[in-house]
């Protein structure tokens, strides 16, 4: 075992939690399955599915609102996590009075989009719907651009940290978010989002 991974099994939430305010701006940190994992700079693209993702919302469900502001969400059931999804839907002004990192209590959707790099089969396709299921947060959705698809996770089973159901539907198709979110969307003009 390295001298670094022995210093990683042993780090404390509490001390992830000072590395993390001390990163510079350009380098944003979450604390997933007893790691570190540095999160990716978006870019255009993904900010651009983002900001879809938030008008649809808006429309459909203006008591919601979804955060993309790197808003920080505890998911402790699975190995004392710390996670920034790319997007958190919430009632309006749930998070009023948080700190950095706020329980998943209220939080009925997490968004992910997909990166254009190495680390994004392991961790957007399998170590965060976990965590977010293990939290018990009722909806995760993945937009994954490499399979120009939406991944609708449903129904978590925390005990197992998983999700019972999950459902891929390809970009250009109308989904249902189920509830609490209760959103359809018409996913067409996601396919200008991708390269």
């Amino acid at each position: 075992m390295t001298v670094m991974a022995e210093r990683t099994s042993r780090m404390t939430v509490e001390d992830f939690e000072q590395i993390a305010s001390t990163a510079p701006e350009t380098v944003t940190l979450e604390f997933i399955d007893g790691r570190i994992q540095e999160k990716c700079v978006p870019d255009g693209d993904h900010d651009t599915i983002i900001m879809w993702l938030q008008k649809r919302c808006m429309q459909h469900r203006p008591d919601l609102w979804l955060h993309a502001t790197g808003r920080g969400v505890k998911v402790e059931a699975y190995r004392q996590g710390r996670a920034r999804p790319d997007g958190v839907l919430a009632p309006d002004e749930h998070f009023l009075g948080h700190g950095e990192w706020s329980d998943p209590d209220g939080v009925l959707m997490t968004v992910e989009v997909t990166s254009h790099d190495g680390d994004t089969e392991r961790r957007d396709r399998r170590e965060k719907p976990a965590a977010y299921a293990a939290a018990g947060i009722p909806v995760h959705l993945l937009v994954d651009r490499d399979h120009c698809e939406l991944v609708v996770h449903t129904n978590p089973a925390p005990e197992q940290g998983r999700y019972l159901e999950v459902h891929q539907i390809p970009f250009g198709a109308q989904v249902t978010l189920p509830d609490p979110v209760g959103i359809t969307l018409d996913t067409e003009a996601l396919k200008n989002y991708v390269r």
